[in-house]
């Protein structure tokens, strides 16, 4: 039974909502398409992060200690500067993606966006994903329901046969890649990935992809994508079906499905790969 929204979830949301548009509008977009000589870094691996990064994050931390100075703050930007800052992910947090497909932003190319989950306990109980260029804003708040622009949202299949997958190949070992090609691939259609999970995860609910692949499960790209479309009633899980935790540091692999049926099939084609 999906719980109502209370008067408080609806004014969160909407401080968080004016929140990620102020920071879009003073950090983000007026670096885009606009990076000068210097302004990205490769924080290595082929991670890059740009001035705009480390402006929204800057922003976003002080906003959100504002809406809720309470709770400690995990910044994608910081905890790379200070890892010791991931210690805080079991505790009552902000957590925080400050451009999500950071890769696409310094390309001068969508998608990209802002995302910010409330844990406690090691577990998400709310989330937001904001495309800086749409403005789609996601919410879902734990046993609430998920939404699209304040517009419920029930999560749907593609209706394709074969199903379509979006496969995130880039931190996979290279036996788990060969792995994955063999076993998983054949049985989908392969559609590329947007290297964004603030557009990855809205694909799985929103009818355009059936299941996706995650190997690296870092907390500020997978919290509120996770509970969003689990209240959207697809299925985010890891492979052997436990739940994602955001305390569980340096864990890989999580599936996501438009269903959880799909999700069903996709685990037991990614036990072969054991």
């Amino acid at each position: 039974m999906t719980l109502p929204l209370t008067s408080e979830d609806r004014a969160l949301d909407e401080a968080i909502l004016a929140l990620m548009q102020r920071v879009t509008e003073q950090a983000i977009l007026p670096r885009y398409q606009n990076l000068a000589t210097g302004d990205v870094e490769d924080k290595g691996g082929n991670d890059p992060v740009t001035i705009a990064d480390k402006d929204s994050e800057a922003l976003l931390r002080e906003g959100l200690s504002a809406i809720d100075g309470t709770l400690a703050f995990v910044g994608e930007e910081t905890a790379h500067a200070d890892p010791s800052i991931l210690d805080r992910l079991d505790r009552p947090c902000w957590i925080v993606d400050p451009i999500d497909g950071t890769r696409n932003f310094a390309a001068g190319k969508p998608p990209f966006g802002i995302i910010i989950s409330r844990a406690e306990g090691g577990v998400a109980r709310s989330g937001w994903i904001f495309d800086c260029l749409t403005r789609r804003f996601c919410v879902a708040h734990a046993g609430k329901g998920a939404s699209v622009n304040g517009e419920t949202v029930v999560a749907r299949p593609t209706g394709q046969t074969p199903p379509i997958a979006a496969v995130s190949l880039v931190f996979m070992d290279d036996a788990r890649r060969d792995a994955t090609r063999r076993h998983i691939a054949p049985m989908y259609d392969l559609v590329d990935i947007p290297y964004c999970a603030a557009e990855q995860y809205p694909r799985l609910a929103l009818g355009v992809n059936d299941v996706s692949i995650f190997e690296r499960t870092l907390a500020w790209d997978h919290a509120a994508g996770v509970l969003w479309l689990n209240e959207a009633g697809g299925k985010a899980a890891r492979p052997d079906g436990s739940p994602y935790r955001v305390d569980e540091v340096g864990r890989a692999g999580l599936l996501g499905a438009a269903s959880p049926t799909l999700w069903d099939e996709l685990a037991e084609l990614y036990s072969r790969l054991d």
